[in-house]
């Protein structure tokens, strides 16, 4: 076992529990309630406090703050809410990720997730693996995003939606309606296509590639509703990616699924 590099003026509790290996940089602070798995790099001025639980092969860059309590009005500070990371995630500088608000509830990162500089997740926002969060967006409460996003800079996203898988988002862009998986979304609530080089890159065959087309012209051009086209999918005898889509938009939440960008060019984007 290589024991942990602590610097002299980082404040570490001493109820932490600190893994084999771990770099701890100057003026962090470790809370009593916190866990770092091994291998995991902490630098310079970065707080961690509440009860969090940090996986292997973390980097948390300068000045992240992990664990902190919700902004959230309701939320009391006696209730026992917690942050859960898994492994070998990248947290750049400044990033800010709250813990939970309900009672037992926590905030969530899976593994190899790459959060750029000043990003922020919100109270118990659930992000899958394989995810990217570019510079400075900001994920208000109960966000979730699926496997293989990609979020880009400065986007905003309201509290209760849904990411889907391998769904990119355009820089500068707002949301809060649910953005189904494989599409490309932009502007204010607009998708305008299929996520094509993403997926010919995550190993996606021209068969399932062709039918995830299919899916979504059948869902936004078609001239359905989307209980109608529901339906039509229901009878159609589509791959376990083009279901994946439609079970996502069954499955969206109140304020429904961001609806197409009219003349936008399907699927080539």
């Amino acid at each position: 076992m290589i024991a942990p590099k602590i610097h002299p003026t980082a404040l570490l509790d001493p109820g932490a529990r600190i893994g084999a290996d771990v770099e701890i940089g100057p003026f962090s602070t470790i809370g009593p309630e916190v866990a770092i798995g091994d291998k995991t790099i902490v630098q310079s001025h970065v707080v961690i406090e509440g009860e969090v639980a940090i996986g292997t092969g973390n980097f948390i860059g300068h000045g992240a703050i992990i664990g902190a309590p919700p902004q959230d009005l309701s939320f009391s500070p006696d209730r026992r809410t917690r942050v859960e990371i898994g492994n070998e995630n990248v947290i750049r500088e400044y990033c800010t990720i709250h813990r939970g608000s309900a009672e037992g509830s926590a905030t969530k990162i899976g593994d190899k997730n790459f959060l750029m500089a000043a990003a922020h997740l919100g109270h118990n926002c659930a992000i899958g693996n394989n995810v990217i969060i570019a510079n400075n967006c900001l994920l208000g409460g109960h966000v979730r995003v699926d496997d293989g996003a990609f979020l880009g800079g400065g986007g905003v996203f309201h509290q209760h939606m849904r990411i889907g898988r391998l769904a990119l988002t355009q820089g500068a862009s707002g949301f809060s309606k649910d953005i189904p998986p494989f599409l490309i979304a932009a502007e204010v609530n607009y998708v305008f296509g299929v996520n094509v080089i993403g997926l010919r890159r995550a190993g996606f065959s021209g068969r399932d590639r062709d039918e995830i087309k299919a899916a979504f012209k059948l869902l936004y051009t078609s001239g359905l509703n989307i209980s109608q086209a529901l339906e039509k999918a229901a009878a159609t005898e589509f791959g376990a990616p083009a279901r994946e889509f439609f079970t996502f938009v069954a499955g969206a939440g109140k304020r429904g699924i961001c609806p197409l960008k009219r003349g936008s060019e399907v699927g080539e984007l």
